[in-house]
């Protein structure tokens, strides 16, 4: 009897397969447990932290000032603190950055890529894990630090809910700006791949960028407005712009906030498929 030679085409991988296959790997890493919830407790720490200040010295404010406290937003300023945002940025953009630079160095990435030609799907659906998952990690940790900084302000009469004009607005880009930033490091990561430079880069970008770029000549100022911590700002702020040369409206920070992620997940999908492993 002759051999007869089978072959059998398998089919190709669905989207929804990838997104689980990437869903499992990343919750199958032990440091996936541990950094969250040590990110969590960092940030609300901060948050708390400057509440408690306020409800310890409570008592050094003037009456006027008091009223003051909540009428201008410094309740919710406390809601969620520009150190608690710089800490956020950190956390989140080098855990998407580790996440894509983390397989480079294993060398994981060329299976998956052997095992499924289309690499673009193959990103694209870590992509969607890792901004799905630093979604529900911001919303934790805005929600929390919103709650637990009220409770404690509540105590001095000082504390708003989240009807409050503006609360809504700061729980939500406290939010964002968890998978903003995560997908950002992951498209640092797919151009760098080294996990160390990605981070190093994610921080440059995201950190000290904004903090470098003046808000008094025009072209510096609209870079500044154009990364997400300085759009942050900006949505958080209470009532209308600050007294700056060139003040931008909480529609173009939200517009910002848009951009990024959909521009870091092209070019981390698109990269991949322009360069050899």
């Amino acid at each position: 009897m002759t051999g007869a030679v089978l072959s059998a085409r398998e089919p190709r991988a669905r989207f929804r397969d990838l997104f689980a296959a990437e869903w499992l790997k990343l919750w199958s890493l032990r440091s996936t447990f541990w950094s969250l919830p040590a990110a969590m407790v960092a940030v609300v720490a901060f948050n708390v932290g400057t509440a408690w200040d306020h409800y310890r010295y409570w008592h050094a404010y003037g009456p006027a000032d008091r009223v003051d406290f909540v009428a201008h937003g410094m309740a919710l300023r406390d809601a969620f603190t520009g150190n608690a945002a710089t800490v956020l940025v950190l956390c989140a953009a080098t855990m998407g950055a580790v996440t894509v630079a983390g397989e480079y160095a294993s060398g994981s990435i060329r299976t998956a890529f052997a095992a499924v030609l289309a690499r673009g799907a193959v990103m694209s659906a870590k992509v969607l894990v890792v901004a799905a998952v630093q979604s529900l990690f911001g919303a934790s940790v805005a929600g929390l630090s919103f709650w637990l900084t009220q409770a404690v302000l509540a105590v001095r009469g000082a504390g708003v809910p989240l009807s409050h004009p503006g609360a809504l607005r700061v729980v939500l880009a406290s939010a964002l700006l968890a998978p903003v930033c995560a997908v950002t490091g992951m498209a640092l990561a797919a151009v760098v791949r080294r996990a160390a430079l990605s981070v190093v880069a994610a921080v440059v970008v995201l950190l000290f960028l904004p903090m470098a770029l003046s808000e008094r000549r025009h072209l510096t100022a609209v870079l500044a407005h154009a990364t997400p911590l300085r759009a942050w700002e900006r949505l958080v702020a209470a009532g209308p712009a600050e007294a700056v040369p060139y003040p931008w409206t909480t529609g173009g920070a939200w517009l910002v906030y848009g951009m990024w992620p959909v521009a870091a997940a092209v070019v981390t999908a698109l990269v991949v498929r322009r360069r050899d492993q």
